[in-house]
């Protein structure tokens, strides 16, 4: 009856992991050979851990990638893709997030950019940083209908708090003033200290044009290239059948 009231009152601390740990030790042969401060420095690893896979989960929800269960782990790095595991596990583990470092992913439709780009921001999750996957092309819409309804100046305050953002199929539609003004707040906000990754078929040389107005063209990729690295992935397309997913 005793332990029954101890696991209730732990639950009611929100101390799931410890309740959990506990329930574990009651099963478990062996454990009362354990001294006390063993059983509960298991108890207080199991309660850190909980959180720690508990907060995981919540960033990777929160992130809404296209691909949630790309992991860098699986990268395609066959001869011909353009891509190298060294190289990208060496950005993976550096400090391109703390630094504010921008990811440039460009290439043919179907070599999987979108999947790259996506598998690194579920890695920043995974260590804990926050991170958003944004679609350019949707991206107009998206903030005209902020702008209506007055959430637009919120919503880039807290934009431009998380760590990592993936603005995918960046240049593939046209954009107008007002998402061209806006676009360029968002990257404004993230220049130098926030991580931005952004894929496109479009190669690089050609973003200004895409952008249109020269000045805030001008402006926007200076602030993307002070600090970036490069992917230009080849090959053929992975897509099965030639299907429209990037």
């Amino acid at each position: 009856m005793m332990m029954n009231t101890t696991l209730e009152q732990l639950r009611e601390l929100k101390l799931a992991g410890m309740a959990t740990g506990l329930q574990e030790q009651l099963t478990q042969a062996g454990m009362t050979a354990m001294s006390f401060e063993e059983r509960f420095g298991l108890l207080v690893d199991r309660e850190v851990h909980w959180r720690s896979d508990k907060r995981r989960a919540r960033l990777l929800k929160e992130a809404n990638l296209k691909f949630s269960q790309a992991c860098i782990e699986d990268i395609d790095t066959r001869a011909g893709r353009g891509v190298e595991r060294s190289a990208v596990m060496s950005l993976a583990l550096g400090n391109w997030i703390k630094s504010g470092h921008s990811v440039l992913i460009t290439g043919k439709t179907g070599t999987g950019k979108t999947w790259l780009g996506c598998a690194l921001a579920q890695y920043a999750c995974r260590r804990g940083h926050t991170a958003l996957y944004q679609r350019v092309p949707r991206l107009g819409e998206d903030l005209r209908i902020r702008h209506g309804n007055g959430t637009f100046g919120k919503w880039l305050i807290a934009l431009a708090k998380t760590d990592v953002l993936l603005l995918d199929d960046w240049g593939m539609a046209g954009i107008d003033s007002q998402t061209r003004a806006d676009l360029m707040e968002i990257i404004d906000d993230r220049a130098a200290s926030k991580a931005t990754i952004i894929t496109s078929q479009l190669p690089i040389e050609h973003w200004h044009t895409w952008i249109g107005d020269a000045t805030i063209a001008d402006a926007i990729l200076d602030r993307i290239m002070q600090k970036n690295h490069r992917f230009n992935l080849t090959g053929e397309s992975l897509r099965p059948n030639a299907q429209s997913t990037d």
